[in-house]
């Protein structure tokens, strides 16, 4: 019986969709999480009698056949990149990207990361970086007379020195974009990397064309919707709950033809 097999590939599919909601509600409170859902697709099918075949030599044809499905298969977990809620925090390290965009992240082997995730400190030498202590590029320091940090919403980054009057410029912020978001590969520690997927970064100045702005004194909230994902799990368990019923109704079945004298 091909309901033994077929039940299964349900049970799995479902299993893999608690799996994908189990991350998204973990993820709930961190900074800069973008939610995923996953999506399936039909497994081939078995062509009994196949639509369209002749039934005779008058060009009678088949309207519709036999085909029998084999089951279901997951085809690909999307990322939602939607913006999530803005949460002031009073840090003057902390930044939100109202829009699009990406910070751009130095990773220890050279490599640049991205990340939604603005919330930033310094080290030791001064440099703005994240909780990991990866340099945001383009690698701004701050001076150890700054008494103040001041980051506009075109990324900006100015110094109030102690005992100077005009503000001092330490550099701008530059954001980055790509054609398809979903295409990214996440590493953990809310970053990203570049793939042929996501296709090359173009890289922007907050507030230019196609760039979101920055707002100091504030960090981007997950945009995961609990009500939406308690709804979406109580689904999947209804669906793996009559997968596994369509396994044991098939062995029930299969006992009975045995049971056949």
């Amino acid at each position: 019986m091909l309901s033994l097999d077929i039940g299964a590939t349900g049970m799995l599919a479902q299993q893999m969709h608690v799996d994908v909601i189990s991350n998204n509600i973990a993820n709930m409170t961190t900074t800069g999480f973008k939610r995923q859902r996953p999506e399936f697709q039909d497994l081939i099918y078995q062509n009994i009698i196949r639509p369209g075949s002749s039934t005779s030599d008058q060009n009678t044809l088949v309207p519709s056949g036999i085909q029998l499905g084999l089951g279901v298969k997951p085809g690909s977990v999307y990322r939602i990149h939607e913006q999530g809620a803005i949460e002031q925090t009073q840090n003057e390290f902390d930044l939100a990207i109202a829009g699009k965009g990406y910070f751009q992240i130095e990773m220890p082997d050279g490599e640049t990361a991205f990340t939604r995730a603005g919330n930033f400190g310094l080290n030791a030498e001064g440099l703005i970086v994240t909780a990991q202590g990866y340099t945001v590029q383009p690698g701004i320091t701050v001076p150890d007379d700054a008494i103040n940090i001041t980051i506009n919403k075109s990324g900006e980054v100015f110094a109030k020195i102690e005992g100077q009057i005009d503000l001092q410029n330490l550099g701008q912020i530059e954001l980055a974009t790509f054609i398809n978001n979903s295409g990214l590969e996440a590493i953990g520690d809310n970053l990203f990397l570049e793939t042929a997927s996501s296709g090359p970064a173009t890289v922007g100045s907050p507030q230019d064309t196609g760039f979101g702005e920055l707002i100091q004194g504030s960090r981007e909230r997950s945009n995961v919707d609990v009500v939406a994902e308690i709804t979406n799990l109580i689904t999947a368990q209804r669906a793996y709950e009559m997968n596994s019923k369509i396994i044991q109704t098939s062995d029930e079945m299969l006992g009975a033809l045995s049971n056949l004298r």
